[in-house]
């Protein structure tokens, strides 16, 4: 049996299409100063917006509509979520 030699894209970590939970929370925390919004009132941007099924079309939508960050953006919208499903338990 002969062993297969690894090419360098076998070696590539995918990267996280989420933040890690303390990057997320560091963001949250600094939106209101940079964007001049709380985030209640950025929940109820998100929850006045065109009804995505997709957090990643929210997180584009929000980001291309307020001139926001796609990190922040998707931050606000991974927050929102997070908030709305805590709502419903």
């Amino acid at each position: 049996m002969q062993s297969r030699q690894e090419e360098p894209r076998d070696l590539e970590v995918p990267m996280s299409l989420n933040h890690s939970p303390e990057t997320h929370s560091k963001l949250i925390a600094r939106i209101p100063q940079v964007t001049g919004r709380d985030i209640p009132e950025w929940f109820t941007t998100i929850e006045n917006g065109p009804s995505f099924t997709r957090c990643e079309e929210r997180s584009t939508w929000l980001a291309e509509e307020h001139n926001l960050s796609h990190g922040y953006a998707a931050a606000l919208v991974r927050e929102h979520e997070r908030t709305r499903r805590a709502r419903h338990y």
